[in-house]
């Protein structure tokens, strides 16, 4: 990426992560779970949801390493999480689900208008740098919805495929999953499986959007 668009993506990248930890919330509350609220989470104030190291580093780090190396780039973060106690739902296991889908619901919104943007953009603005922000606003989004689908804890597709087992079975789950769901990750990382995923998926997605 251009050191412009670079600098426009991490914007549009901690927007993008903060809106998907405010639906958290939000969804939450319709639930009947006030604790988001109750710590100040409900707002797009990016200081309440900043994390160090998923909002700050390592979106800088691969900032500078694109800029030094000159390659295309790859551009991912992520906020502290929202604050959830599901044993404040009126609907246990349908508040799971829900709140668990929000964010990833909220990304693929986001995908949708910023691939408004984009034509609009091109037919009336055509900007060469605007439309390549749009572009990669709507590339992240869709990468930001389907890397949280996986059902990988603490990934969200976790605790929807949880809510929707057995109890018996979600238990089993859940037990295994949390303890090694940051290895597991790891793994798929280290042998590029969610970079197939994202290559099998990502490209049909934008396709049907028409962006790129």
């Amino acid at each position: 990426m251009e050191a412009q668009v670079l600098a426009l993506a991490i914007v549009i990248l901690v927007f993008s992560v903060i809106v998907h930890e405010v639906m958290h919330g939000y969804v939450a509350l319709m639930f009947g779970d006030h604790t988001a609220e109750r710590a100040g989470r409900l707002t797009l104030n990016p200081i309440p949801h900043i994390d160090p190291i998923g909002t700050i580093l390592v979106p800088g780090l691969l900032i500078v390493t694109s800029l030094i190396t000159g390659g295309a780039g790859f551009l991912i973060g992520w906020a502290k999480p929202v604050p959830v106690n599901p044993l404040n739902f009126h609907d246990l296991r349908r508040g799971e689900i829900m709140v668990s889908l929000a964010g990833v619901g909220a990304n693929f919104v986001l995908a949708l208008l910023f691939a408004v943007l984009y034509h609009i953009s091109g037919a009336f603005f055509p900007n060469r740098l605007l439309i390549l922000v749009f572009e990669f606003a709507v590339q992240i989004n869709l990468v930001l919805a389907v890397f949280n689908l996986l059902p990988v804890p603490p990934l969200d597709g976790s605790k929807v495929l949880i809510a929707l087992l057995p109890y018996q079975a979600a238990k089993a789950f859940e037990q295994i999953s949390f303890q090694y769901g940051l290895f597991i990750l790891l793994i798929l990382l280290y042998f590029n499986i969610i970079g197939f995923i994202f290559d099998l998926v990502i490209p049909p997605l934008m396709q049907i959007l028409q962006v790129g």
